[in-house]
């Protein structure tokens, strides 16, 4: 496989690993801290994690609006400095002993700054060679993906011995009938470390992204031009539906895992390993579907794709050591298929490519994020079993709507 040359290209991109590197993060931080900080509930969790998803998702269509009129520059070399530094702010406030609700404003703001970069870095990755969107577009988010499992291992290794071994040392001598009772403290200060690295990603960008818009199309070329086509609205029904579905196997499957394992007695680097392993086998699978969009109906590789991860998630709680291992890495393999989302939907409006970037992107956070707080709540009334279960049973079903939507119409040159 040929790669991309061109360098706005891999300014996204290795914006993309930055800028989710220390988004994924926050499951295995919100754990930490639930256990040796600040004492959460799964569904106080579940709010945070959706909170972050939210302010990006809700605003990346108007930043993808914006990216259009403006080139995305300043949008996408900010929007990644903006999480980063307000991750570290997060970090700040909850060593400082600060409450649950003023945590929430860093982490808030640090969304609203992923939301900025997403529309601007899929919208270039795509446009460098549009005969092959599918390959860039799955190279683009592949490289998001090996920053989202670069976070949670890093993290969980970085705080493995930052917190007390009191229940360790005390447990054995007070029985059986005492597990994990005495008061255990940490610190995540030792995250902040990871920002040195956003220094030299985000100077790239801001010299490689474009500051205007591209050209318009000359009046005669758009007097010439067919006229277009309306908008039909079901399409943009049944994608909401297919990719609400898809949200809770993959986006809410995922963020759960580190409070799972944790409390089944796994070590901060385990489960911050178990969530890297999902994230890097979606990433690397993302690639091999983004060129099968490119051949095939990208309808049927998704349906496909979500079809055989049901069974994973099905099994993830009731599984361990290896065998956890090995259904996250399936599961996560089969949710690599995101970057023919953002295909589709800019297909459904085509010649806007940064607000139908903006909107796809909105539409998968979002329904993540909520996602996370209906997974949170129900962990909390019925269990993580029997939650993933249903996860699973909605995953399956949920598989068949992509086969609702209009296919795609691919190009009939072929890029070197």
């Amino acid at each position: 496989m040929r790669l991309p040359s061109d360098r706005i290209f891999w300014g996204v991109s290795l914006g993309h690993m930055l800028n989710d590197t220390f988004m994924s993060t926050r499951s295995v931080l919100l754990t930490f801290i639930s256990a040796y900080i600040l004492p959460m509930t799964s569904r106080q969790v579940g709010f945070a994690l959706s909170l972050v998803e939210l302010t990006g998702a809700i605003s990346q269509p108007f930043f993808g609006w914006l990216a259009d009129r403006t080139g995305g520059r300043w949008l996408g070399a900010g929007g990644v400095a903006v999480t980063v530094i307000m991750f570290c702010v997060a970090i700040v406030v909850v060593m400082t002993g600060a409450s649950y609700w003023l945590m929430l404003i860093p982490l808030a703001l640090a969304g609203l700054g992923s939301g900025a970069f997403h529309p601007v870095g899929s919208m270039y990755a795509t446009h460098t060679s549009p005969q092959q969107a599918g390959r860039n577009a799955a190279l683009f988010f592949m490289f998001g993906q090996l920053g989202l499992g670069i976070g949670p291992a890093v993290t969980g290794i970085l705080l493995e011995n930052a917190h007390s071994r009191i229940n360790e040392w005390f447990a054995p001598a007070l029985g059986a009938s005492f597990p994990h009772l005495l008061l255990e403290h940490g610190t995540v200060l030792p995250v902040i470390g990871l920002s040195v690295v956003a220094i030299p990603v985000i100077w790239l960008m801001a010299r490689t992204l474009p500051d205007k818009p591209e050209p318009r199309q000359p009046k005669a070329a758009v007097q010439n031009a067919a006229p277009p086509q309306p908008l039909r609205k079901w399409p943009f029904v049944i994608l909401a539906l297919a990719v609400s579905a898809r949200g809770l196997s993959s986006l809410a499957t995922v963020a759960f895992m580190p409070y799972m394992f944790q409390l089944k007695g796994w070590s901060p680097s385990e489960y911050g390993l178990l969530s890297s392993s999902f994230w890097v086998a979606s990433g690397l699978a993302g690639v091999w579907f983004g060129m099968m969009g490119d051949r095939y109906d990208s309808r049927r590789v998704i349906t496909l794709s979500l079809m055989v991860s049901a069974p994973g998630v099905f099994l993830l709680p009731s599984l361990s050591g290896v065998l956890a291992f090995a259904a996250a890495i399936l599961v996560g393999a089969m949710s690599g298929s995101h970057s023919l989302i953002v295909v589709l939907g800019q297909s459904l409006l085509p010649g806007r490519k940064g607000f139908a970037s903006g909107a796809v992107l909105g539409l998968i956070f979002a329904t993540g994020a909520l996602g996370n707080l209906i997974v949170g709540d129900f962990i909390a009334r019925i269990g993580a079993d029997n939650t993933f279960q249903l996860i699973a049973v909605i995953t399956l079903f949920g598989s068949l709507l992509w086969l609702l939507l209009p296919s795609v119409k691919h190009s009939s040159s072929t890029a070197a």
